[in-house]
Order: C-alpha cells, then sequence, then structure tokens
C-alpha cells in the first residue's frame, strides 16, 4: 500500500485525488494527532490555515476547516498566504499546529495539503504516518460549545510583512528590483515588501484568476522576468514559485542566477557579518560542484543531505547551523524562519547588493558554476541500481577520470521507474559525453520489460 504523504505533505489533482471528503478527512485526522497536547491540557487546539490562490483552495480550505472544527479545533484562516507566513504565524502566535493549500510550482490543476506542527516545522515521517493510520478510526465529535470556531485570521499578511522587514540592517533605497509573483501567494506581500523597503519595484504576474498559477511565469519559466529586468533597467529580478517558498535571480544583464549561487552569496554575506554558524553551509547532493569549490575558497564547510528541503531543514536543526538550501531557490534562514521564504531571501540578495554596492552579477561570480548534464532515464527498474556492479564499475571509472575536476551522481526517483543521471564536469563535452555513456548503460542494465 502507498503512503499518502509525499515528500511534501499529500498532493494530487484537486477534484480527484484530493476531494472536499478526502481534505476533511484528513483535517479530522491531524486534529486528533496535532491537537492532542492542547487537549491534555484542557485547552481548545489553535489552527492556522492558508492557502494558495489556485481555484480549487477555496474548497478544500472549506472542507479543512470542517474538518478541523468539527474536531474542536479553533481555525484561524490567513486566506492567500506564501507557505513561509503560515510557518512563521504559527510560531509567532503560537498555535498548536498549522495547515497549507498549496501545490507550490504545479500548474492550477493541482493542489496540496501540507502540516506544520507548533513551531512552524514540517512534520516528520513517524506523525505524518500517525495521521494516515487515524483516518481509519472514528474522528473526534465533539458537540455543543465544544465544537471549533473557524474565524478570519484579518492581520495575518501585515504580521508577515512586519516580520520580514525586522530582518533588514540596510534600506533598499537606491535598488530597481522587478518581481515576478508567478500569479501566486507572493502577490500581495512581495511587492509591499520591497516597496516598504525602499526599493523601486517593478511588477509581473501579480495578477492571479484562480486558474494562471504558474502559468509560463514564476520560478520555473525566467524568460519574460529576463526580458523584465532588462527592458525596464532593473538592477535585479527576482522570481517567486506560487506559494512563494522558492527564490531565483536574474542580474541586470539577463543572467540567470540560481540557488546554488545565492547560497553562495549569501554564506559569505553571512559569515563577513559573524552570523554563519559554525561556518558552515547546508546544501543537497544535487548542488553543483561550483558552490562546493568556492565554499572551500573562502573557508566555509559544505554539509551536504539528501534531495528534499525537510532534509536541509532536518540537518540545520541537528547541527546548529543558520543557513541552507537547494539549487531550486528553497533558502532556509534559520534564525528568522522555519522553512523556504522565497520573499526572505530576496530581500536578504538586495540587502547585500546595498551593503557592498556590487552588482548581482559581480556577487554572482565569487562561484563558477560547472557544467552540469541530468539525464532521467525512464522505465527501469530504480531500486536495482543498488548492488549492480557493472554499474558501479562504470561510475568508479568516470570519477576517477574526472577526479577534482567534477563528479557523477545517479540517483532512483523516490516514485517512479526513473535514475537520475547526473554528471558534472568543467567541460561540458566531457560531462555530456560520461552522462550519455551511464544513462546508456542504466538503460541496459535496468530496463523493465514490458
Amino acid at each position: 500500500m502507498s503512503r499518502l504523504f509525499g515528500t511534501d505533505g499529500v498532493r494530487g489533482l484537486a477534484g480527484l485525488d484530493i476531494t472536499a471528503e478526502s481534505a476533511l478527512a484528513l483535517a479530522q485526522g491531524a486534529a486528533l494527532v496535532l491537537g492532542r497536547s492542547a487537549r491534555q491540557e484542557a485547552r481548545r487546539p489553535v489552527a492556522v490555515v492558508a492557502r494558495d490562490p489556485r481555484i480549487s483552495g477555496e474548497f478544500i480550505t472549506a472542507a479543512v476547516s470542517a474538518g478541523l472544527a468539527s474536531s474542536g479545533v479553533d481555525v484561524l484562516d490567513a486566506g492567500v498566504i506564501p507557505t513561509p507566513a503560515a510557518a512563521y504565524l504559527v510560531a509567532s502566535i503560537g498555535a498548536d499546529f498549522g495547515v497549507m493549500i498549496s501545490a507550490s510550482h504545479n500548474p492550477a490543476p493541482d493542489n496540496g495539503i501540507k502540516f506544520f506542527a507548533a513551531g512552524g516545522r514540517k512534520l516528520p515521517d513517524a506523525v505524518e504516518d500517525e495521521i494516515e493510520a487515524a483516518l481509519g478510526g472514528a474522528p473526534l465529535r465533539p458537540i455543543g460549545a465544544e465544537v471549533g470556531t473557524v474565524r478570519r485570521f484579518s492581520d495575518a499578511e501585515d504580521r508577515y510583512l512586519v516580520h520580514l522587514l525586522g530582518t533588514l540592517d540596510v534600506s533598499l533605497a537606491g535598488l530597481h528590483v522587478a518581481l515576478d509573483c508567478a500569479h501566486g501567494a507572493a502577490a500581495g506581500p512581495s511587492p509591499r515588501a520591497f516597496a516598504d523597503a525602499g526599493a523601486k519595484v517593478t511588477v509581473m504576474g501579480n495578477d492571479p484568476d484562480g486558474v494562471n498559477i504558474n502559468r509560463e511565469v514564476g520560478s520555473t519559466h525566467l524568460e519574460q522576468l529576463r526580458a523584465l529586468v532588462v527592458s525596464s533597467g532593473a538592477d535585479l529580478g527576482i522570481a517567486h514559485d506560487g506559494d512563494a517558498d522558492r527564490c531565483l535571480a536574474i542580474d541586470a544583464e539577463g543572467n540567470v542566477v540560481d540557488g546554488d549561487q545565492i547560497m553562495a552569496i549569501l554564506a559569505l554575506a553571512t559569515k563577513r557579518r559573524g552570523l554563519l554558524a559554525d561556518d558552515t553551509l547546508v546544501a543537497t547532493v544535487m548542488s553543483n560542484l561550483g558552490l562546493k569549490v568556492a565554499m572551500d575558497a573562502h573557508g566555509i564547510h559544505l554539509v551536504q543531505t539528501k534531495v528534499g528541503d525537510r532534509y536541509v531543514l532536518e540537518a540545520l536543526g541537528e547541527y546548529g547551523l543558520s543557513l541552507g538550501g537547494e539549487q531550486s531557490g528553497h533558502i532556509i534562514f534559520s534564525d528568522h524562519a522555519t522553512t523556504g521564504d522565497g520573499i526572505l531571501t530576496g530581500l536578504q540578495l538586495a540587502a547585500e547588493m546595498v551593503r557592498t554596492g556590487k552588482g548581482l552579477g559581480e556577487l554572482a561570480s565569487v562561484m563558477q558554476v560547472y557544467p552540469q548534464v541530468l539525464i532521467n532515464v525512464t522505465g527501469v527498474d530504480r531500486l536495482g541500481l543498488r548492488g549492480n556492479q557493472p554499474i558501479a564499475d562504470a561510475v568508479a571509472r568516470a570519477e576517477a577520470e574526472l577526479g577534482d575536476r567534477g563528479r557523477v551522481l545517479l540517483r532512483p526517483s523516490g516514485t517512479e521507474k526513473i535514475v537520475r543521471v547526473m554528471v558534472e564536469a568543467d567541460e561540458h563535452h566531457v560531462a555530456q559525453t560520461i552522462a550519455d555513456e551511464l544513462a546508456d548503460l542504466v538503460r541496459s542494465e535496468l530496463t523493465v520489460s514490458a
């Protein structure tokens, strides 16, 4: 039996995989598990519920709120706000848990339900499994005055903005920022945050209609933002995804600055200010080799985790570290946030430009991006990768050939019949040749017959 929760909550096609009935039942299970501490203290649990602007979020929010309130949970409906805002508010007001309804960078027909524990932190697998197990049992059935309430969290966005601006030590006056809000949850707070910080702001992707979220805009579609930065003469561009937990950037010349480069810039900035805990940065194994080379050159240790921001978060907490993230643009400042925050990241990146007086392109040049080739080999036995000697031998030969000029990573998909072959080298043709050879070998060794 497959697990209901994926790497980031429960996600699927709204109306088919995620229905009003399943959302209500999931909320009732969450109320049973996540509201336990409050009930043990003889008080009513409180939950913050928020969503991104996709159209299905309205019926899912209604179902989740009904499931929680019918289980004796008081619901604070924060409306459309970014995922990191929801996490922040759970921690800020001392709520027992939070629910974010979003499918992040996915297209509008998809949606998802993710939970935050007290303190605004993502749930460990064991707690998700407990919620899933609770779906087969009887929900809580309070009556009368014990039934939960549903109220509007009217100042949710304002509280979040005050928090964001409180992380800045400089004004952004004199800086021209182009923002792509992906027709998502960033459309309200991101322009306000940058304008309130003093920047001149030019905005696109800020007209959500419920069905246009992430459509040819945002962090997965940078073409329009690149054009806007150049045509408007902006100093930099910031691209969010649908729930605003990501940030990618564009420099004044229209060049993409990805999550690895952003981490490099911010790690050096944070170290210089004495705020980089243990002079250590956390990234995943998919981060470019150039990030490690740059960090080594500046005396910063790099801890690498499995792919997924939850593993970055775990490492930050386990080792007491302050900065980490992913190439995709999930950047986590653990002193200020419990999850990736695209608006916070964009503000801090702009602030470093002001502090140094340097353009984004110059700041990004601290890291050489090694050519990276990624091939998804489909229709293969992903579980057969481990223990396959011919593939292991080929990887060893490739690593010996590359030496310290590159690296090889073969990674099975967590859910599909796919093996991802990633090769980095100091020259693109070298990376491409090795990746093609390894992909062909994976195909020949692990292809699943029809």
